[in-house]
């Protein structure tokens, strides 16, 4: 298995939504793994897994940003496709 640490500001849109997914509500102290680098930088990320990768996700306030920001534009296109939806199943006369 491949392990990757990502800065939140690298996260592609698959990360993004890893982290929507497992962490709805936001991530617990209980989450973070914190551990030190090769350059002995103490880092505090989370855990998400795919198939073949462990990402861990550096944590930091513009993470929690990021992953409402996020959650927010999802739940805007939801709507919106929910509107459609309604739209179209509207009987024109």
């Amino acid at each position: 298995m491949i392990r990757k640490i990502v800065d939140y500001q690298k996260l592609n849109e698959d990360i993004l939504n890893l982290l929507v997914d497992k962490f709805p509500d936001g991530y617990a102290d209980k989450d973070i793994i914190a551990f030190r680098n090769a350059q002995n930088e103490y880092i505090e990320a989370v855990e998400v897994r795919t198939e073949d990768t462990v990402y861990l996700v550096k944590i930091g306030k513009r993470l929690v940003q990021a992953m409402e920001q996020h959650e927010e534009v999802e739940e805007e296109e939801e709507e919106e496709e929910e509107e459609d939806l309604t739209n179209d199943n509207i009987d024109m006369c």
